[in-house]
């Protein structure tokens, strides 16, 4: 008999921790669970987590041996930032001669700001490393213990290329019991100031998120479960607890990751907008080409070397309320139902509000001004009009949604609301819902405009428990097209639960040559195994940025052989023509399919554009790649394509390169190309030459047979 096997996602939020059970064969959602996160609990976060697997386990008869899975996605390190509930760093810098005054400088960081005044108090001292010795390195660590520091963090310059003195002080420091950790242990990027304030985060981070970790690995062994415990990334991946304890800093921001992770796991999303919206805020992220932009975080308004998603957050969702002035609604949020201690009016008994109660108008907290609407009753229990109140009176939340409340409720508190600015229930409500909209959508113009989306073609997805709030009345007015993710309420702990491996190095390289990418990627592979996944479901990227001169490897793998990858099925020709048309801006008869190989489908349409007052016209030649789900990976004017085999590698694309090589006095600038065969998508834009790409290429093809089919596709 086959034991049949389950992915387990935990998510720990502020205010509650989520489970969510997914059948690993099918990727079904079997069950999902709620509790309060445990945050004053002697065993802290750790007790919440271990209680809710019992609890779940046991509710859906699910012994802990059927567990192939284990991951959890937590707040607790960007929250520790946000609180400044963050140990002391203290910094040993180290260097000789002029590079050494210029590490003396470099490395010297001064205390980082957080939120609400508080700071990341930072020590620091300086080492010549042609006098280093352990004495030396010991008194310099008792030194900075003395002053107040907690954990240790040793910076040198070019330690990147060397780590020698770095892994010194670390070994010295852990033979003294203290925790500490060396820039090149979280990048390996040059840039010694943006390092060192990087690797002093990360530090800040150790003390408190070891002990969570520790508790957390002791009880899911205790509970039976044999899979290691798996943590989610800030960009979307997971990574072994072993590398919490070195590298905490990567689950800042995972919070955020989980949900769009999860939604690209169900909505086949190729260009659009995710929103996960909940009671106090909305998280916006962007989707291209089906895949989340990542960009480099910021920490007290410094950057750092820290890639995460990149998600704007806005105080406008489901629980906020209506602020009133002079007889107008000027303002939705930033407080909330929740924070005001008041229940929403649309989740209100038509009973409750039977006492003729009145209109009023409230400070959320001290200090807020009293000019928040809500419905006081003859017994004195306040409810606030909410967005959710508005959406649900007009229509936007279906009859099954998560969001969905007592529409008479809505209607009787809106009324109220109406007559005292002397309009209608129903336009009170919009001129709250536009209020709240005009805010998310200057967010999501900018985002359109940042990361070059085609607005005809973008899909506003909605998540959360409130994504019907504001998603389907932002979609109408700028006339978009939307949807709401399936299970939007549990969408961050599905993510955590169908999350991958993940890992990334990145090295300042100038113009790598096959030496160089064949140690990255010797490197990260080592990495990700050592992060929990299969070496045998590992797929590496290559990107090469010549701007910034920076050689990046991202490993994406399982935890076990997967042998379902996908949660759809694959879409007929005709409905993938139609895809391609759209994302191009074609009528589906003006393109037509023009290749296919392993999951890929490339279409290729052409239009005429007229210029010189139409005197004049140009044929344009648009091309679309499909991947079987109908997800546009690429989509480019005036491109070219080949197909061909591996064996013709050295001739047939090799020429096709040369032909579309643009030359110059000064240079041959080689065309930005694509490649795709079975599975994968090799992104090679970055190369510089055309004995790069050939290198990174035949590393990727290395155990390919010679007579698969490739697509190439390139432009200038």
């Amino acid at each position: 008999m086959t034991t049949k096997k389950y992915r387990l996602g935990i998510d720990v939020g502020g205010t509650f921790t989520d489970a969510a059970v997914i059948d690993n064969a099918t990727f079904d959602l079997i069950a999902r669970k709620k509790i309060p996160t445990t945050h004053h609990h002697p065993n802290g976060v750790a007790h919440g987590i271990i209680t809710i697997i019992h609890q779940v386990l046991e509710e859906n008869s699910i012994s802990p041996q059927e567990v192939s899975f284990i991951a959890h996605g937590t707040t607790q390190a960007t929250n520790a930032l946000l609180e400044g509930d963050v140990a002391k760093v203290g910094i040993i810098a180290m260097g000789s001669g002029l590079e050494g005054k210029s590490a003396r400088k470099e490395a010297h960081i001064q205390d980082i700001p957080l939120a609400d005044g508080k700071f990341l108090h930072t020590y620091n001292t300086f080492l010549d490393s042609r006098q280093l010795d352990d004495g030396t390195i010991r008194s310099a660590i008792n030194a900075l213990c003395d002053q107040g520091a907690e954990v240790i963090v040793a910076s040198e310059a070019y330690s990147v290329d060397d780590p020698t003195n770095e892994l010194r002080v670390i070994a010295i420091a852990a033979e003294m019991g203290i925790c500490a950790t060396g820039g090149h242990e979280i990048t390996q990027l040059y840039g010694l100031k943006t390092r060192t304030r990087t690797a002093v985060v990360n530090a800040s981070l150790i003390p408190r998120m070891l002990e969570t970790a520790n508790m957390t690995e002791q009880a899911i062994k205790e509970a039976g479960i044999s899979s290691q415990l798996m943590i989610m990334r800030c960009d979307g991946g997971v990574m072994s607890i072993d590398e919490v304890r070195k590298r905490p800093i990567l689950t800042m921001l995972s919070g955020l990751a989980a949900g769009v992770a999860g939604a690209l796991m169900y909505e086949k999303v190729s260009d659009g907008i995710f929103f996960e919206v909940g009671g106090t805020s909305v998280d916006i992220s962007v989707i291209k080409n089906g895949k989340v932009m990542i960009q480099n975080a910021q920490v007290g308004g410094h950057r750092t070397y820290l890639r995460s998603l990149d998600v704007r957050t806005l105080a406008v969702a489901g629980g906020s309320m209506i602020v009133v002035d002079k007889g107008n609604i000027v303002m939705t949020g930033p407080r909330s139902a929740h924070i005001a201690g008041c229940e929403y009016e649309c989740f209100a008994e038509a009973s409750a509000l039977n006492d003729n109660p009145t209109l009023t108008f409230i400070s959320p907290r001290p200090g807020d001004p009293q000019n928040y609407a809500a419905i006081r009753t003859a017994q004195g229990k306040l409810y606030a009009l909410t967005l959710a109140g508005a959406a649900n009176l007009l229509g936007y939340i279906p009859a099954d949604d998560y969001a969905a409340g007592n529409n008479a409720s809505a209607r009787f508190a809106w009324e109220l609301l109406g007559e005292h600015l002397g309009i209608s229930a129903e336009q009170a409500a919009r001129q709250a819902l536009d209020i709240a909209i005009d805010k998310v959508m200057g967010v999501v113009n900018e985002m359109i405009t940042e990361y070059r989306l085609d607005r005809h073609f973008i899909t506003l997805v909605g998540g959360g428990g409130s994504g019907c709030v504001l998603v389907p009345a932002m979609a109408e007015k700028a006339a978009m097209k939307h949807k709401n993710a399936r299970n939007a309420p549990y969408i961050s702990t599905i993510g955590v639960g169908m999350a991958m491996v993940r890992e990334m190095i990145e090295k300042s390289v100038v113009n790598p040559g096959e030496a160089e990418i064949k140690k990255i990627r010797a490197e990260v592979l080592e990495r990700i195994t050592r992060s929990g996944a299969n070496e045998a479901t590992v797929d590496i990227n290559i990107e090469i940025d010549k701007q910034k001169n920076i050689l990046r490897a991202i490993a994406t793998g399982a935890t076990e052989l997967r042998q379902k990858e996908s949660l759809s099925e694959a879409l007929p020709l005709p409905r993938l023509q139609q895809i391609a048309a759209e994302s191009v801006n074609l009528s589906p008869q003006a393109i037509s399919s023009a290749c296919q190989t392993g999951r890929w489908h490339l279409f290729s349409g052409m239009r005429e554009q007229r210029y010189l007052f139409g005197l004049l016209k140009k044929r344009i030649t648009s091309l679309s790649m499909l991947d079987r789900e109908g997800v546009v990976r690429l989509k480019q004017e005036n491109a070219n394509w080949l197909m061909c085999q591996r064996d013709e590698l050295s001739s047939r694309f090799a020429d096709f390169i040369d032909d579309n090589t643009r030359y110059s006095e000064a240079n041959a600038a080689i065309p930005k190309t694509f490649l795709f065969w079975k599975e994968k998508m090799l992104d090679l834009s970055g190369t510089q030459t055309k004995e790069q790409m050939l290198s990174i290429i035949e590393m990727e093809l290395d155990v390919e047979e010679q007579q698969q089919p490739i697509i190439a596709v390139t432009w200038q």
